[in-house]
């Protein structure tokens, strides 16, 4: 042993510094993955980590505390939302995994898992069931006397978030369960979301200048856990039953028992589910759900395996985590070598330019993938990705082909670093315009606002069902209306007539294919109703950066109507609200403490902004986004309702040559879409409860979301944690945590008869 060989020996953590670190890892991992939605590492790093952590504890079991991993299922609770106590706990599931070839039988852990459950239970082949293990999150639906009680997350185990009002809409799940329904059934399923709609969500994220999602899944997560319910309603997920929790009804004995009442009560369930006695069929069961799972739409990255007999499922119990008669084989993510042939470049709807690996076509996950993405030159450069290299790819999450890493040992000699900028001249590759990066931005755009790519894609996203609602004018149509010449913006479609889009070939000059004349006519009807759409779903329309579906609702709160969305004196005030908080709070403690002694820094700017703001802006600043913090150094606070950033990217964006040109093109057609929104806001400001925050708690007579919005609409706020702000807390039966807290803050507490008099404007002091 030479000295380097000993210092490296001397480096090596002991059993327990090992065991201890990981549990710090995983824990950590955890908490991103299941409480935030937010993975830094993938599934399979993950399994890799869990998997030493769970053979370190089969070698050193005193290891062992309640607290590990191991023995605790993730925890999903987010701060917000109401607790729910679960009947019977919701556990995790035990996993086991493929093998390499090579490392003996790759389904080795199946068939030990299978033959220990015949040892257990005393048979030689014991029926099983065979189902996709879908890659979404547990959540579990509670019917009482045919009605859905609640719906709720896994949370720890012992207690979930309530989460009723996001999972309603979810079209598939049924409020009322049908005629002779149990008396009491609780449904155990996965929310997740199609790989259609997780594309469709990416797309406008980009389009917004938000960051794309990693994958469906973490996508679902961060949905049902968003607390704007028309947001989550923007985000169509998707349901699949696969467990039962309590019950109480017709006795089941067997899975397909339960598989028959979830068809007889409208319930939907998992599927393909496969039936299997014996080693032998269980394996081939195991591989047939492999090679089914990439047809069904959304995201699987296993299969599950469990005892058809529901009264063997009790008879075998379960750990403190898992049950003892289930089991998740996880296959292996699957990866192929090929070589990356060149880099092309496409321009998205807002013009940002997206780098494109164009492969050796190689065969993965049941398709022939040929291109993956790049994202951008950041993380080309982080990967040191060069044209002719030989690089591993797989499919993330199934749905988007990625590049893992580069094979520097086969580099070609020649392969040079790559640079988007140089690659393309600086100039956008679709229409010529120079290409710039916004500081702070990692992306790179085409300036030009007529550029034919952006043109289609800014069509397409014009027309959406949550935009202008005109989809027959997306896609294909978006293209070829541009391909032809017949529009350069989204706002040249008001200018067709049926003669010029009925004729439209959407095929090729060898096989035309005609839009036609009935089609057609639809679409211009589709326009024209479009006309009298509401403020916040043209602004929506326009695809301004970070100004989304929820923002654009909050920004026609503040407006009247797009003249004066354009023309706005209320989003110039914020913005010179924000240079004087900064200036302000710039200057050095006595100089706050001296302005903030006689609150004249207040007085100050509110003289400034008032002149020049209209009715509602004037209210809001003054009552609700400035304030000096008594905290003895006088800090001026300031809260911007939309964020600096949206505020900024506002009015530059009305200031802008795009601004005034769509500004123009409208008013030359005679559009100026109203908020009705705008009214509703003055009658709030002035409502019964203008200026109060209430929390709910307990059960109450009537669904919270509709206590929420009563509340809005009188001028309140609904949250959902109690803290000092907090002016009342409405509970019904039960309340737990909150009402203590209530309780020890001093905070009234309020049953729903009071609520619904201070609504009328009964006084309630």
């Amino acid at each position: 042993m030479d000295l380097f060989d000993f210092a490296a020996m001397q480096q090596q953590p002991t059993a327990r510094e090992r065991y201890d670190e990981l549990c710090r890892i995983i824990k950590h991992n955890n908490q991103l993955y299941y409480a935030q939605a937010e993975p830094e590492i993938s599934d399979a790093e993950y399994d890799a980590l869990y998997r030493e952590l769970e053979q370190l504890e089969a070698e050193h079991p005193d290891f062992i505390t309640p607290d590990s991993p191991t023995q605790k299922v993730g925890n999903d609770l987010t701060e917000g939302f109401r607790k729910i106590t679960h009947p019977r706990p919701m556990q995790s599931i035990d996993d086991i995994f493929e093998h390499k070839p090579g490392e003996g039988e790759t389904d080795a852990e199946l068939i030990d898992f299978y033959q220990r459950l015949s040892r257990n239970l005393g048979e030689d082949a014991p029926k099983v069931i065979i189902e996709p293990k879908i890659d979404g999150c547990a959540v579990t639906l509670m019917y009482r006397n045919g009605k859905l009680e609640y719906a709720a997350t896994r949370g720890d185990g012992q207690t979930g978030d309530d989460i009723t009002a996001n999972i309603l809409t979810i079209k598939s799940i049924p409020r009322t369960l049908p005629a002779g329904a149990p008396s009491l059934l609780e449904v155990r399923g996965e929310v997740y979301m199609p790989f259609a709609e997780f594309n469709r969500l990416n797309e406008q994220r980009d389009a917004e200048g938000l960051p794309a999602l990693a994958n469906p899944r973490n996508a679902t997560a961060g949905t049902i856990k968003l607390l704007d319910i028309q947001e989550v309603a923007a985000r169509p997920l998707a349901f699949l039953a696969h467990g039962l929790g309590e019950y109480d009804g017709t006795p089941l004995h067997q899975a397909s028992d339960f598989i028959q009442l979830l068809s007889d009560m409208g319930l939907p369930c998992n599927a393909p589910i496969v039936y299997a006695e014996g080693v032998d069929a269980v394996r081939k069961a195991v591989k047939d759900i492999d090679n089914l799972r990439y047809d069904l739409g959304y995201g699987t990255d296993g299969a599950v395996i469990k005892l058809a007999d529901l009264a063997q499922r009790e008879q075998l119990g379960s750990t403190a985590r898992a049950p003892r008669w289930a089991a998740a084989f996880k296959y292996l993510p699957e990866q192929k070598e090929t070589i990356l042939r060149a880099i092309t470049i496409q321009v998205g709807r807002t013009g940002v330019l997206t780098p494109v690996a164009e492969l050796e076509p190689v065969h993965l996950s049941g398709t022939t993938v040929s291109r993956a993405t790049l994202h951008n030159q950041d993380e080309i450069a982080r990967k040191d990705i060069r044209i002719g290299d030989t690089v591993l790819v797989e499919k993330s999450g199934e749905i988007i082909p990625a590049i893992v890493h580069v094979n520097k040992d086969k580099r070609p000699a020649e392969a040079m670093p790559y640079s988007l900028y140089e690659a393309v001249n600086g100039v956008c590759p679709c229409c010529g315009e120079p290409i710039s990066q916004e500081e702070g931005q990692v992306a790179w755009r085409c300036t030009n606002f007529t550029c034919a790519a952006q043109a289609a894609m800014r069509t397409t996203y014009f027309c959406k069902r949550e935009a202008l609602d005109v989809e027959s004018l997306g896609g294909t149509v978006a293209e070829a209306l541009v391909r032809h010449g017949y529009i350069t913006t989204p706002l040249d479609l008001f200018s067709l007539t049926v003669e010029q889009l009925g004729a439209l070939n959407l095929g090729t000059d060898e096989e035309p294919r005609r839009f036609g004349e009935k089609n057609a006519a639809k679409a211009l009807e589709a326009l024209d109703k479009a006309r009298e759409l509401p403020l916040e779903r043209w602004l929506t329309a326009f695809g301004i950066p970070t100004i989304g579906v929820a923002t654009s609702r909050l920004v026609s709160i503040y407006h009247r109507d797009l003249t004066s969305l354009c023309q706005s004196d209320f989003l110039r005030a914020l913005l010179e609200l924000e240079t004087l908080t900064e200036r302000y709070n710039g200057l050095n403690p006595k100089a706050r403490a001296n302005k903030g002694a006689d609150a004249a820094v207040l007085d100050t700017a509110r003289a400034e902004v008032k002149e020049r703001t209209d009715t509602v802006a004037s209210v809001y600043v003054q009552r609700a986004y400035l304030k000096i913090e008594a905290d003895g150094k006088y800090k001026l606070k300031f809260t911007n309702p939309l964020g600096a950033v949206s505020t900024r990217k506002l009015v530059d964006w009305f200031a802008s040559d795009t601004g005034q040109l769509v500004m123009q093109k409208l008013q030359a057609r005679g559009i100026n879409p109203v908020s009705p929104r705008y009214q509703e806001s003055l009658e709030a400001d002035n409502g019964p409860l203008a200026g109060l925050t209430f929390v709910l708690t307990g059960s109450l007579s009537r669904p919270r979301p509709e206590y929420e919005r009563m509340i809005a609409d009188a001028g309140g706020k609904a949250t959902g944690s109690v803290t000092k702000k907090t002016n009342y807390l409405v509970a019904g039966e039960g309340g737990g945590s909150k009402r203590d807290k209530a309780v020890t803050l001093g905070i009234p507490i309020i049953d729903e008869e009071t609520l619904l008099n201070m609504l009328k404007g009964a006084d309630h002091e």
